[in-house]
């Protein structure tokens, strides 16, 4: 099947290095609309949509395969071998964070660096771990989500985004979500909160760095507290943001610390 369709693949501009934008769950390439123009003139930059989601080929998706966030690292991982020149960094969403950790575990250096947005290894509570949610939360969650896809999309997208005074933002996630197929999404949900990718993580030596909003009831700072603790090379950063998306909602504070981050293979330096 050729790629470019399966995952509705974009590539802007060029440069010595790629960066690849990852989207997370209930969203498309577009939620990037926001932050990615930025580095056009820097970087070579590509953004795809994960089978199910946006433009992708919804005849491409697999249950089985998808049914573990190793099929979509493995689609990432073909994504990269086709379209990245030079060093390749990632660019990633919530549950996308462990798609590219797991996508660089499957090919150990071809990931040269890590931009994590809003990520969470696991969103549940287990011991000493602060994920953010208890056990009979999560599942509460997705049987409403099971029960009523739509319904869940409307009140839950709001809360998500965050983002009090852009209601804009609020809406736009909602239309992603609700354009999403239903069934696709029952079981993205299911599989992005059951996961737990904490040993897939620890110790991972590529540099990372990490933008966490300081107000996020998806991924609260205690989460990006243990991802920094648990990656050697990692810088955490909290981005002043109320909400899940600062992608969206603060992009100027993203791109300011990711300029920072990406400083030593941009193409052209920062005035």
């Amino acid at each position: 099947m050729d790629l470019c369709h399966r995952n509705n693949v974009t590539v802007h501009e060029d440069g010595p290095a790629t960066l690849i934008f990852s989207h997370g769950f209930g969203c498309d390439q577009t939620m990037w609309n926001y932050l990615y123009l930025h580095f056009t003139e820097r970087f070579r930059v590509v953004m795809y949509d994960h089978v199910g989601a946006g433009r992708s080929d919804l005849s491409a998706y697999d249950s089985e395969k998808y049914n573990a966030l190793a099929g979509y690292a493995a689609d990432l991982s073909e994504i990269i071998d086709m379209y990245a020149v030079g060093p390749v960094i990632l660019v990633s969403h919530s549950v996308s964070a462990m798609i590219g950790a797991l996508a660089d575990r499957l090919v150990p250096g071809r990931i040269t660096a890590h931009v994590m947005v809003g990520p969470s290894p696991c969103y549940i509570d287990s011991g000493d771990y602060v994920g953010g949610f208890k056990l009979e939360d999560i599942h509460s969650l997705l049987d409403t989500l099971d029960s009523n896809y739509l319904g869940w999309s409307s009140t839950m997208a709001p809360v998500i985004m965050g983002a009090p005074g852009q209601p804009a933002l609020s809406e736009e996630l909602t239309n992603s979500f609700c354009r999403t197929e239903p069934d696709i999404a029952k079981q993205f949900a299911r599989v992005t909160f059951m996961s737990d990718n904490r040993a897939d993580i620890a110790g991972l030596l590529t540099p990372t760095l990490i933008l966490q909003s300081t107000e996020d009831l998806i991924a609260p700072v205690a989460v990006g507290e243990y991802l920094h603790a648990a990656l050697p090379a990692s810088t955490l950063c909290l981005v002043p943001n109320v909400g899940h998306c600062p992608h969206m909602s603060s992009p100027s504070a993203c791109s300011d610390a990711m300029d920072v981050f990406l400083l030593p293979w941009a193409g052209v330096h920062v005035n």
